[in-house]
């Protein structure tokens, strides 16, 4: 599919809607659960491309991965990280993949590995961490550049118990490090000089890493150091169950404020393992009701336009998108902030966001850190009256984001003046995305 037209909400929407799991924490149970001595069944798995080449690579080194009888629930044989000793791998564009693989490979003794990725995956940072595992007796070979997507790495497993990386591009270099300590060391202390970003992210691997491991775990953090004390990871079988994706749920959380009415979230929570939960916080500043529930988050919005404001997306930033899509129909300027290391992810989100807004006749300010969007209606209006197309740069959170503002009946008539270029990027991580959320029009009234 080249492009999809986006068909806006004529009426409110009043529903329900079920989120797949999320992506982070699929692939850390993936990762954790292989280097566990046990069987594992992974219940509310997400089936998205990050996670299939997860499971793809797991696979080719040897890790046993297959569908229960219901077909509902996945089950890894783990073999405490005795991948095999050669393999050639895609890593795509997961970081997820990049990051937490390569760190689990660099414990196997004399292995040789060969990884690529997609163009935009060989822009992404990986050198922090491949310079980390350098000094940890991994060694690399570039064919083209040094730090980057394509390499070959050769394995002598992971030595020291101090261990050092530059976290301040990426949270995932650090999320990778602790999760392979457990395997070398009972005490890894790992440093990060100059802070990281995206915290709530290494909360999530340390529960996670606590729910596969032996009696003993801990993890005690200082401002720019942690230590990971543990007895190693669980040869005993388990169940472990993946929450819904706070980051897809944080697209259908800001519906109502688009469409109007309101909409059940189910299986969100205020307190969930995922920071990005935090954004039901910024919803509410904007005007939005949320309302937990037995079954989730009902969120609801009955006022004419929502709110703007300043806000800090340091912590939740998957999540800036969302709020930066819908900003012209707000009322109020929206600042974004806190937002700089989104430029090297899946592409530069700051700038790729900027450039779609400013398609729309809006103004915007972009800085290194941040977004401020000024909205203007009749501009939007002017803008819509051409169908505006919004190029996607291969991201799935700028096509959902967008989607979401396109569902806003910018001229009462109900007819679609936004283009999305290459929606089913958001197979990625959502891929029934764009059909959960025409049936979700469908049901409006």
């Amino acid at each position: 599919m080249e492009y999809l037209d986006i068909i806006p909400f004529r009426n409110e929407v009043s529903s329900e809607v079920y989120i797949p799991g999320s992506k982070s924490i699929s692939n850390r149970a993936l990762i954790l659960a292989s280097l566990c001595r046990a069987k594992t069944t992974l219940s509310g798995i997400l089936n998205s491309e990050d996670v299939a080449l997860m499971i793809a690579a797991l696979s080719k080194l040897g890790i046993q991965v297959s569908e229960d009888d219901s077909g509902k629930k996945l089950i890894v044989c783990g073999n405490g990280g005795q991948f095999a000793k050669e393999a050639t791998i895609n890593v795509g564009n997961a970081g997820t993949v990049a990051r937490f693989l390569t760190a689990a490979l660099a414990f196997v003794q004399n292995g040789e590995y060969h990884l690529d990725g997609s163009s935009a995956m060989r822009l992404r940072p990986m050198s922090e961490l491949l310079e980390s595992l350098k000094r940890l007796g991994c060694l690399f070979k570039f064919p083209k550049s040094d730090g980057c997507f394509p390499f070959t790495m050769r394995t002598n497993g992971l030595s020291g118990d101090s261990w050092g990386v530059d976290a301040r591009q990426s949270s995932q270099v650090l999320s990778a490090l602790m999760m392979v300590a457990p395997l070398v060391n009972h005490k890894t202390a790992i440093n990060f000089d100059g802070g990281t970003v995206s915290k709530p992210f290494l909360d999530i691997t340390e529960r996670m890493m606590e729910s596969f491991s032996t009696d003993e775990f801990q993890i005690k953090k200082e401002k720019e150091s942690l230590t990971v004390i543990s007895n190693g990871y669980t040869a005993k079988d388990l169940l472990y169950e993946i929450e819904p994706d706070a980051t897809a749920a944080s697209y259908f959380l800001t519906l109502p404020i688009v469409a109007g009415g309101n909409l059940l979230v189910n299986g969100i929570k205020e307190n969930m393992l995922q920071g990005d939960a935090k954004y039901i916080k910024i919803l509410r500043k904007l005007g939005g009701e949320m309302v937990e529930t037995e079954e989730g988050m009902k969120a609801s919005f009955f006022s004419k336009r929502g709110k703007g404001g300043n806000f800090d997306f340091n912590d939740i930033s998957d999540t800036f998108l969302t709020l930066a899509a819908i900003s012209p129909v707000l009322a109020e300027p929206t600042r974004i902030y806190g937002i700089k290391h989104t430029r090297k992810q899946e592409t530069d989100r700051v700038r790729a966001m900027a450039t779609e807004i400013r398609k729309l006749n809006q103004e915007v300010i972009e800085q290194e850190d941040s977004l401020e969007i000024k909205p203007d209606l009749n501009k939007l209006k002017a803008a819509a009256s051409k169908k505006v197309i919004i190029d996607t740069y291969e991201d799935h959170r700028v096509a959902m984001s967008f989607a979401i503002l396109g569902s806003y009946d910018l001229f009462g008539d109900g007819k679609s003046w936004m283009r999305i270029k290459n929606p089913m990027c958001c197979s990625k991580t959502f891929p029934d995305f764009f059909h959960v959320l025409e049936k979700l029009r469908a049901q409006s009234h």
